[in-house]
């Protein structure tokens, strides 16, 4: 179901109980300081060590989606919604029914995603409400207001995951339990959860400036530039589809965007190798990530990036469960860097058995997520998965100030051209705001390809990539070139379904309409 709690005691108890490890010194400082399993309703919410662990529970969520092995992992929801990835695993049913536009309310992968970010924002709302109440020395007033900031940040990038998924959802916003009157509730308007999502990541980006705390978090916690990222992106969003709230939005994202680039604290990397090379782990162009750590919590997601039993990694797994379709990576201009071999895509590999012998992968396989160690060696990866890296930003602020400008102006170009340049491309130059609005669009589907955000994208903007033609349509009446004549995407497609469990445990659910059973 959706609520989490049936009383606040034992709420506690599974929160201090589900404690994951995120970042290892302060994480094992507390357990150090404090054995969890002594602490009560009565006794937990007391110290500043107390505070920081419910907060470290909530960042645990951020790794909920990523899971999965044998048929394929709730991350791979978004992808399969694209029609740009393909799989070769198959027991991946719910892959297979979501990209042959066949998708149920049973599907596991939506399951995941609800009910993962509700118990993650069941445990905001805990952080919320109870670390202002923890007693702190003068010297760590501070502190505790900037874990309660980095709470309201957590749980608006729960929301904005899940009113983008779903449509709108229902808001909870304070602990509850079996009396409270949220104890089944209703779905909300969108609009009403963008405006929760926007209060949220505002109070906590006030809180960060007035501290004037760093722009980037070397541990990985939520920084200042992260916030105003996640701003810029919740604005542009808010200024399409399916708000529609237009100029205004498209300059607040703007806005938000360019703090972040007049900052200086993010560039791009030199090299694509380095978006997937765990020592480059927050830093450059890395501004918020799921943080894993081989030793402590490893990344999961290494065993969907190989070809079935395709014998050239270290993990017993290997599940083929995503890769590229292969008329997306026709679709890049000749000469684009990001599609030659292993740069963000891989055909060939060692064999596992005789490293001196290459393997045919039968595809192009995901390379800007492939631990490459990991794979050769021990396999346990250290890599972290990425939220918001500066190459969105940078695609962020071009496109949001060409909507509100008579044409594209200087600093959109520089922005635009500095990823086209990593490419190997040529600059643009010289295009209408039309015309540089659809390139822009191009390089976000080539740049942030299988990181979570193209889908996004196709429904916030109302359309698709026609990888045939490589031109923008409508989204609803696309007909994706693997499919049987006839077959489109609808407006269907635009959300989720409701997951078929929520409905029946909740009777003041309603279905998303073109799913209703």
């Amino acid at each position: 179901m959706i609520i989490m709690k049936t009383n606040i005691k034992i709420k506690i108890q599974a929160l201090i109980t589900g404690v994951l490890i995120l970042f290892g010194t302060s994480c094992s400082d507390f357990l150090e300081q404090t054995d969890p399993s002594y602490l009560t309703a009565e006794t937990y919410f007391r110290t500043i060590d107390h505070a920081e662990a419910v907060l470290n529970s909530v960042y645990a969520g951020l790794r909920d989606g990523l899971g999965g092995a044998y048929g394929g992992g709730p991350w791979l929801m978004t992808e399969m919604a694209t029609t740009l990835a393909d799989t070769d695993l198959g027991q991946a049913e719910n892959s297979y029914s979501i990209r042959n536009l066949a998708n149920t309310q049973d599907n596991d992968y939506g399951e995941a995603h609800w009910s993962n970010k509700y118990r993650a924002i069941g445990n905001a709302n805990l952080a919320i409400k109870y670390i202002p109440e923890v007693e702190v020395s003068e010297e760590d007033e501070d502190l505790r207001d900037k874990y309660l900031a980095e709470a309201k940040f957590l749980r608006a990038y729960y929301y904005y995951e899940l009113v983008r998924m779903f449509g709108g959802v229902p808001i909870i916003d304070e602990p509850i339990d079996l009396e409270s009157e949220d104890f089944l509730p209703v779905r909300t308007e969108v609009a009403d959860v963008y405006d929760l999502i926007v209060q949220d990541l505002t109070e906590a980006e006030a809180t960060f400036d007035a501290q004037d705390l760093p722009f980037n978090d070397a541990s990985g916690r939520v920084s200042r530039g992260a916030i105003k990222t996640m701003l810029s992106s919740v604005y542009l969003t808010m200024a399409g589809y399916p708000l529609q709230l237009g100029t205004p939005y498209y300059t607040l994202a703007a806005d938000k965007a360019k703090e972040v680039i007049d900052e200086g604290a993010y560039s791009l990397f030199n090299s694509y190798n380095d978006l997937h090379d765990p020592a480059m782990k927050n830093t450059g162009e890395n501004i918020f990530s799921v943080q894993y750590d081989a030793v402590i919590t490893a990344n999961p997601f290494q065993p969907h990036l190989i070809p079935y039993n395709g014998n050239i990694s270290s993990y017993s797994q290997q599940t083929g469960a995503i890769r590229a379709n292969e008329d997306f990576i026709a679709a890049y201009v000749p000469g684009d860097l990001r599609a030659e071999e292993k740069q963000f895509y891989y055909t060939t590999f060692t064999d596992k058995d005789n490293r001196d012998s290459t393997v045919n992968c039968g595809g192009h396989w995901l390379w800007k997520h492939f631990d490459e160690a990991a794979n050769l060696g021990d396999p346990q990866s250290d890599l972290n998965w990425n939220i918001h890296r500066y190459a969105e930003v940078l695609l962020i602020y071009a496109e949001a100030a060409n909507e509100v400008s008579a044409n594209p102006g200087a600093d959109a170009y520089n922005a635009v051209n500095d990823i086209r340049t990593r490419a190997n491309l040529a600059d643009i130059a010289g295009l209408t705001k039309d015309q540089f609005r659809e390139a822009v669009w191009k390089e976000k589907w080539f740049e942030l390809s299988f990181e979570n955000k193209t889908w996004y994208d196709m429904v916030r903007i109302r359309k698709a990539l026609d990888v045939t033609t490589g031109n923008f349509v409508d989204f609803i009446g696309y007909h994706p070139p693997y499919l049987p004549a006839g077959t489109a995407l609808s407006a269907r497609e635009l959300v989720f379904p409701i997951p078929y469990t929520e409905l029946q445990n909740n009777p003041n659910l309603e279905p998303n309409e073109d799913y209703a059973k």
